[in-house]
């Protein structure tokens, strides 16, 4: 049974940062596609970054540039270093794992389904 965990979440004012992980479980996950979505209240989820298992990512513009994903070297773990957070990162975040390759395309359209999600885990920054 697949499982994806998140933790890291938490409360910080403007400015700061947090540092995410989601650790998986149930898999060997060396070749799966990972990345993280956030959801803000009255939104849609949307994808933050994803990382492929050869080095490739992708990150939403909203967040280049301040936010960085990185895997373990066993790539059961996946990280999201938030820096210069702002209010509008005020979301939910989930973790994904999907065992189809990078495919950047579907980041670039907001089309990519993953297979597994985590059950989030809140980020909030208070201006």
């Amino acid at each position: 049974q697949v499982q994806l965990v998140e933790s890291g979440g938490g409360l910080v004012q403007a400015g700061g940062s947090l540092r995410l992980s989601c650790a998986a479980s149930g898999r060997t996950f060396s070749y799966y596609t990972m990345g993280w979505f956030r959801q803000a209240p009255g939104k849609e989820r949307d994808i933050v970054s994803v990382t492929g298992w050869n080095g490739g990512t992708y990150y939403a513009d909203s967040v280049k540039g301040r936010f960085t994903i990185s895997r373990d070297g066993g790539k059961s773990a996946v990280y999201l270093q938030m820096n210069s957070l702002k209010a509008e990162d005020t979301a939910v975040y989930y973790c994904a794992a999907d065992p189809n390759g990078y495919r950047a395309s579907s980041y670039y359209t907001r089309s990519w389904q993953p297979d597994y999600w985590g059950q989030g885990t809140q980020v909030t920054v208070s201006s």
